[in-house]
């Protein structure tokens, strides 16, 4: 945990929270903090700041905060992820919040499992924990919006163009297709297929919304490296 981030309940007065749960546990057990300590702080949505440790025991902690300094940008990207399986949806998760992505749309594909569709990571409590942790790490208070889409072709039809306009878009797919731009200077909208990839027809059909091939090279990625493969190629 880089930044300790509180949510609107955590305050008892405009500047004094009082913290229990899992951040609690950790102020006691990895920060090893003592009172008076200074530590780093954010508030969910809104700025980032200082922490003053005025009380800690084993049921509670109370901080003196204050907040002076903006969360840092966000990519300018829109990313498109065929559902991972629902232990790799847990890492994926935390892993484009901490890289700055402001908005990702779960898809379906053929290749996505049905019951991938039943798993309780896809409760929005549960989504929202591993963006919340994902901010932790960067040091970022801004939540990335999780859009949940579970039909390809009414999607990819008739809102993927629309939301693509004025992007330079891409699908990230392996085979014989131009290698993927590199430090673009533009927004971006990106889809990423499942484990092995988004069949044909997902491919054609992306390419039309105006979203076409790209491709890393010729090794296989699971689904969590290729994320941060093309985000660190792209930007």
């Amino acid at each position: 945990m880089n930044l300790l981030l509180l949510e609107d309940g955590d305050f008892i007065a405009a500047d004094r929270v009082r913290l229990d749960g899992r951040r609690l546990t950790h102020l006691n057990e990895v920060h090893r903090a003592e009172s008076g300590d200074s530590l780093r702080v954010g508030r969910v949505g809104g700025d980032m700041g200082h922490g003053q440790l005025l009380h800690l025991d084993a049921n509670s902690a109370e901080l003196q905060v204050s907040f002076d300094q903006p969360p840092p940008a966000k990519l300018p990207i829109t990313l498109l992820l065929a559902l991972p399986r629902p232990k790799m949806l847990k890492r994926v998760l935390q892993g484009v919040a901490a890289m700055g992505v402001p908005r990702v749309i779960l898809l379906n594909s053929y290749r996505v499992e049905k019951s991938f569709w039943q798993t309780p990571f896809l409760e929005p409590a549960a989504i929202r924990e591993q963006l919340i942790l994902g901010l932790e790490q960067a040091r970022d208070t801004l939540l990335p919006e999780v859009i949940i889409e579970k039909r390809f072709k009414p999607f990819v039809e008739d809102r993927l163009p629309q939301l693509a306009a004025g992007t330079l878009g891409l699908t990230g797919h392996p085979g014989d297709y131009p290698a993927c731009p590199r430090a673009v200077a533009q927004s971006v909208t990106l889809a990423i297929g499942p484990e092995g990839g988004w069949i044909p027809y997902e491919v054609d059909k992306l390419a039309e919304a105006g979203l076409p091939p790209v491709q890393l090279g010729e090794r296989i990625l699971r689904v969590e490296t290729a994320v941060t493969a093309l985000l660190a190629r792209l930007f």
